[in-house]
């Protein structure tokens, strides 16, 4: 049978869980990290920065044929079944539901605030739906590496525009073209307020995956001060979007946003309400334990 991960999205590739074995045949790298855990399982060390690195290079080789993905070093590593798990919830969304009206193709056009250096929604979305993306940034590092990307991969050559934001403070701003418009924009905001409020869920998240209490906080997944945290937090972040939403509401057919905590929630849903629109929705997300939504709305 299985081990098919609690809360995944059905379409999600990685729902039946890791084949190690796998994994490990075609993407040799992975190997030395892979054990057998206290469940007699092949696993790796997920408090390990390189084993999870080792794991997504594997993951996006094998299932989604993209040969050469790496980050700089201290930059996020994404988990990639949580980020596949975003786009499938958009193509609901666009589809209304109807997993046979779920739009592919280049037509459908992403804007993708914040793609950051590892470029994880458009190499997912352009091989499990073809979607046009369009990616904005604003820290310049992190932008010419996924301009490597590009350049390396035919189809995020085709598939993909990079922009550079250079204001902290704006979504839409100085990125958009004159008379464009996207089918959806998505974003996974900094969910920090501080360094000291980042540095402490770093902490704690190592501490959940087994890792020493006494060791340097380095976060399995890494992240940069603009991937981690802003000022405001999650919530200021948020509202921003909302806002410039309102401004140019026929922009997106949907704007979504990735809100990790609960508690923001009746904030943004008077935000949501104070800028006139039309529609919106939370869509729940899990991963395993983790609890998260997407919040989606429309003018």
């Amino acid at each position: 049978m299985p081990n098919i991960k609690s809360g995944l999205h059905p379409r999600n590739r990685h729902r039946a869980g890791y084949d190690f074995a796998r994994l490990t045949a075609r993407s040799p790298a992975l190997a030395p990290f892979v054990a057998v855990n206290a469940y007699g399982n092949a696993s790796i060390d997920f408090s390990d920065p390189a084993a999870v690195k080792a794991l997504n290079q594997a993951l996006l080789r094998v299932d989604y044929g993209f040969q050469a993905w790496d980050i700089p070093p201290g930059y996020l590593c994404p988990p990639i079944p949580g980020r596949a798990d975003y786009l499938h919830y958009v193509a609901d969304l666009l589809s209304g539901d109807d997993e046979r009206a779920i739009p592919r193709g280049a037509a459908t056009a992403i804007l993708d605030i914040g793609v950051g250096s590892n470029c994880i929604y458009p190499i997912l979305g352009s091989r499990d739906y073809d979607w046009s993306f369009v990616g904005t940034e604003t820290d310049p590092v992190a932008l010419q590496h996924a301009q490597g990307f590009v350049r390396a991969d035919a189809t995020l050559a085709v598939r993909l525009k990079l922009r550079r934001q250079r204001s902290a403070l704006a979504m839409f701003r100085g990125v958009i073209e004159p008379g464009e418009t996207f089918t959806a924009c998505i974003c996974n905001p900094p969910f920090h307020a501080s360094p000291e409020e980042a540095a402490a869920g770093t902490r704690r998240k190592v501490r959940n995956l087994g890792g020493r209490r006494d060791a340097p906080p380095v976060l399995n997944f890494g992240g940069k001060n603009t991937e981690l945290w802003c000022t405001g937090g999650e919530l200021a972040f948020v509202r921003r979007l909302i806002a410039e939403s309102a401004q140019l509401p026929s922009l997106c057919r949907w704007f979504t946003i990735l809100v990790s905590k609960g508690a923001h929630l009746p904030a943004i849903s008077r935000a949501l309400l104070e800028a006139g629109v039309t529609e919106s929705r939370v869509l729940p997300m899990a991963q395993g334990q983790k609890q998260s939504r997407i919040v989606a709305w429309r003018f």
